[in-house]
């Protein structure tokens, strides 16, 4: 990687000491200010060819951090680049180094110190990219000013915590390259950052803004960096790629997809989804949805791309779902193996091949590698104790056995892992255990059973991970540290069970293997199944790399990330491991969890009935991806984003460039002359589009999202500024010139989103592509700069709308059908739900709440505070109605209260109206950032209707914004 700087300048400082704590090399080279290739400096440019115009997103690049801090450390980088830089350059600038009037960095130093005291830091050898950002600007400026004077005083803290990280090892081979950037601590580092860190974007004039961000008293929520003026160099290099040659187009697929020499070979996984249950919408985009537009990404750059999954089908918890359903393990796979396989196909999920566990593939190789890791020395046979559930006559698996966790005392545990504090248990510390099928109570009972020895492989297993770890997402991260801090401990690899794959050695073939063991190594075997050849994937050549890619939710990071790779190091056979872990957080519905049992949630079988399209879903998943934590499903966010971000954004502008085109044109792109409003949009376009490329190559698909969302913006505010409508009306050559360009240019960068659009909603990328003109069977190239890719001449398809409107009807409609079993007739609690059964509720969960959060982390005590709460608001409105207030069983059948009214509305319609109007002022405030007021004002017309009608319930007269600017002028 190349960092470009200038000279004297302290942010190049930032990059240097991110490289060294990554890992990464980083070269450094000086360029003069005025030569900057983006008009900014330091830049980074990676190995891919894309530059980063970002210090602090570069920063990010090289220490991506820990996902427990992420939030905290993305407010205090946003703190650094938006009020302490500013407030070192107005004080450097002052051109008074008097402290007596204590200038606004002195208030700054003080919430940073206060923020270190009562965060009780610890210094570690991998401090966050903010803790790198932060000393860099004030370890090159401030402590070598009058106010260093002040520091071990005012701001001990602060003190004590520059001087711990300038101590560190990784610190000392930065600050020796200092001489090389030619910076010397003080005023100079000041001037430098003044002219190279922070510019506003003003899309289309270039005109940069002088005037500095306002003071704040707290970091602010992580936002996006304000953006560059467009640089000439952006304007040059835009105009250069708009006329270079054609992207190539995709290679044709071939079977089966094998590695090649030379070219950038991927192998995807996606965590195998147990056979006996139906995936609900947060399992989908935990696993295959997620690893799905991956490798459709990967193709359509032109990656070598196989991506396989499959079911996993042994263990007690089939056995039991058989016996609940009358029907043998067997049969209950080869059920809800087709149950997941139709809805996966339904969702568009591209897999090379999907596959399963109960195949003699998979016998073979889970047999083969115990006997290869037992001869290697890392198997080892122990007595152990086992509960037996005498009722049911077999063993317990640690999954199927529940009780009280012997830490948090959380009622529900797991046999094998604790869903309130997180942390593993063994089934036989579990306090009151009872059996997960008949509820009665095992008895512990002796085995002898074999056990991978972890302890003996770890040495070798931590240092693969400590290099591995820089590509896995943050909680994958923050989920296997802990295993590797606390040390390993042998783990069982043998059950007393019968549905399973049975141990090869005499003595033991009344056992199988336990799951862990056995359904990692299903990715080899269904690999297996896919081509004979798969060992290439699995042991390749020398002179062949493959990357590893996994997609999971963070439940199975310690699989992934401690397991499997433990077990293929044990077997030493050149396996290839894992090379980046792509897991997720959790999603919730509607605020709540999914659950089958209780009817809540839409599950894979419920989405087609829905009526909205798989496509629509897919989009809707991906925005709301839990990269960074828990993200939550809601019908009115889902109908919201369908609306403004897909019909009136990307719809809007694909269909007005194409619909103008066919009524004006005669359905031929128009011949182009580039001009410089035209160029100003291409450079927007390439920014966005290199952006893009960096979210998708890092798994930050919502980001991915974004970025493909405000390429559409940028087409609808080119289009309106430009007014074609009104140039066509222009006579002669202008005319065709003018409009032409401004509607080629349009139909180009709609044909670049079609691309884009791809991984995320690949039948309407098909359709799209139709509608250009181009083959729609195939997904177009991706390519890395933007260009042209419909020529002056080309023919249009037929342009039709590519989305549909979700009423709020039918929102509401589809929250009452997936609420749940928990409502009732009378409060919408449930049945035989009283309010003293609520009180104990509360009472229990509020002792949890405590209990965790003297012994846990905001991340696993944060969702159980979320839970008290909304049993609080359940007690509440209970309570409201046994008064009087509002009789519930009403509420949205014939809309009466026994309470109160307001001007002959009761309180529920002003309730609703509230709701409408808070839906309706979000829906036109989307419309007015992507799309024209011929579009959004009918929106505005019926929010001010709302408006008025709450106004007349209510007797309270609503503002609108014109009495606001007319208070103003008075």
């Amino acid at each position: 990687m190349i960092v470009s700087t200038n000279k004297s300048n302290p942010n190049a400082l930032k990059l240097l000491i991110g490289g060294e704590i990554s890992g990464n090399s980083v070269d450094v080279r000086i360029v003069p200010t005025n030569d900057s290739p983006l008009g900014r400096l330091p830049t980074l440019k990676l190995p891919n060819g894309i530059t980063l115009i970002s210090s602090n997103a570069a920063l990010q690049y090289l220490v991506p951090g820990d996902e427990q801090q992420d939030v905290l450390v993305n407010k205090w980088l946003e703190w650094d680049s938006t009020q302490l830089q500013p407030a070192v350059v107005s004080y450097g600038s002052s051109g008074s180094l008097d402290t007596s009037h204590k200038p606004r960095i002195w208030s700054l130093l003080t919430q940073l110190n206060t923020s270190l005291k009562s965060q009780k830091y610890v210094i570690t050898a991998s401090p966050t990219s903010a803790d790198i950002a932060i000393f860099s600007t004030l370890w090159c400026t401030i402590t070598v000013t009058e106010i260093s004077k002040e520091l071990s005083t005012e701001f001990p803290h602060v003190d004590r915590w520059l001087k711990d990280l300038e101590a560190l090892p990784a610190m000392q081979s930065p600050l020796s390259k200092l001489p090389l950037l030619d910076l010397e601590r003080g005023l100079k580092s000041i001037s430098s950052l003044h002219t190279s860190t922070w510019f506003p974007l003003n899309s289309y004039t270039g005109v940069r803004s002088q005037k500095p961000p306002q003071d704040v008293n707290t970091p602010s929520s992580p936002t996006k960096e304000p953006e560059t003026a467009i640089t000439k160099h952006e304007l040059e290099t835009s105009r250069n790629n708009w006329s270079s040659p054609a992207h190539p187009s995709i290679k044709p697929p071939t079977y089966p997809v094998l590695p090649k020499q030379n070219e950038r070979n991927i192998l995807i996984t996606s965590a195998l989804p147990y056979v006996n249950n139906v995936p609900h919408l947060g399992n989908i985009i935990g696993c295959v949805l997620s690893a799905d537009v991956f490798a459709r990404y990967c193709r359509q750059r032109d990656y070598n791309t196989l991506y396989i999954s499959g079911t996993d089908e042994y263990g007690t918890a089939t056995e039991a779902k058989a016996l609940e359903e009358n029907m043998t393990p067997q049969e209950i796979c080869d059920k809800y193996f087709g149950i997941h396989n139709d809805i996966y196909r339904w969702f568009n999920i591209g897999f090379d091949y999907f596959g399963r566990t109960t195949t003699p593939e998979q016998t073979e190789i889970v047999q083969e590698s115990f006997l290869r890791i037992k001869s290697q020395g890392y198997i080892i046979t122990e007595s152990v104790d086992q509960l037996l559930c005498e009722h049911c006559d077999r063993f317990l698996a640690d999954r199927f056995v529940e009780g009280t966790c012997p830490g948090c005392k959380y009622e529900d545990a797991r046999g094998d892992q604790c869903d309130g504090c997180g942390h593993l248990v063994n089934a036989t510390d579990l306090i009151n255990p009872r059996c997960k099928v008949c509820s009665k109570t095992p008895v512990i009972k002796a085995s002898n059973q074999f056990f991978l020895d972890l302890p003996k492989i770890q040495p070798n297993l931590k240092e693969w991970a400590s290099k591995a770890e820089k590509f896995w997402s943050n909680v994958a991260r923050a989920v296997t540290r802990p295993w590797l801090r606390d040390g390993l401990k042998q783990r069982c690899i043998t059950r007393d069970l019968k549905w399973g794959i049975p141990v090869p050695l005499e003595g033991f073939r009344d056992k199988v293997f336990y799951v862990w063991f056995d359904a990692p190594l299903g990715y080899i075997s269904i690999t297996k199944r896919y081509t004979q050849e798969y060992e290439r994937w699995w042991k390749p050549r020398e002179d062949t790399k493959v990357d590893l890619y996994q997609f999971m939710a963070k439940d199975n990071v310690p699989f992934h990330a401690i397991m499997f790779p433990a077990t293929l190091l044990a077997a030493d056979q050149g396996h290839t491991l894992v090379k980046h872990i792509m897991a997720t957080e959790y999603l919730n519905y509607e605020d709540t969890k999914f659950s089958k049992s209780r009817g809540i949630g839409v599950f894979g079988t419920d989405a087609r009935e829905t009526g909205i399209p798989a496509d629509v879903w897919r989009f809707y998943l991906t925005y709301i991806r839990p990269e960074s934590q828990d993200s939550n499903f809601n019908w009115v966010d889902l109908a919201t984003k369908n609306n403004s971000e897909l019909l009136n954004n990307f719809g809007n502008f694909v269909n007005r460039a194409l619909t103008f085109a066919v009524k004006n044109f005669k359905g031929v792109v128009p011949e182009m002359e580039i001009r410089e409003e035209d160029l100003q949009v291409l450079a927007l376009v390439q920014r966005e589009l290199s952006q893009y490329i960096v979210a998708m190559e890092q798994g930050k698909f919502r980001d991915g999202v974004r970025h493909l969302l405000a390429i559409s913006k940028h087409g609808n505010q080119y289009m309106q500024s430009q007014q074609p409508w009104v140039l066509i009306k222009e006579k002669g050559k202008d005319r065709v010139r003018a409009a032409g360009t401004v509607i080629g240019v349009c139909c180009n960068i709609s044909c670049l989103l079609s691309a884009l659009l791809g991984p995320f909603m690949p039948e309407t990328s098909r359709e799209l592509r139709k509608q250009l003109g181009l083959d729609g069977s195939t997904y177009g190239y991706i390519p890395d700069t933007v260009s042209i890719l419909l020529p002056t001449g080309h023919q249009l398809g037929e342009a039709s709308p590519l989305f549909s409107k979700i009423e709020e009807s039918v929102v509401e409609e589809l929250r009452k059908k997936y609420a749940g079993k928990q409502e009732n007739g009378n409060n919408g609690t449930r049945a035989g739900e009283s309010v003293e059964e609520l009180q104990a509720l509360i009472a229990a969960q509020g002792v949890k709440v405590r209990e965790l959060k003297a012994k846990t982390d905001k991340s696993v005590w944060q969702p159980e505070v979320q839970i008290l709460l909304q049993l609080k608001g359940k007690l509440a409105k209970m309570t409201e109605s046994s008064e009087g207030t509002v009789n519930t069983a009403t509420i949205g059948v014939e809309k009466q209260v026994n309470g109160p009214t307001q001007n002959g509305k009761n309180e529920y319609d002003i309730a609703a109206l509230e709701a409408a109007i808070a839906r309706q002022a979000l829906f036109v405030r989307d419309l007015k950032a992507s799309a024209d007021r011929s579009v959004w004002q009918p929106e505005v017309n019926t929010l001010l209707k709302l408006k008025k009608e709450l106004s007349d319930a209510t007797g309270v007269i609503t503002p609108n914004p014109g009495d606001k600017k007319s208070k103003k002028k008075k």
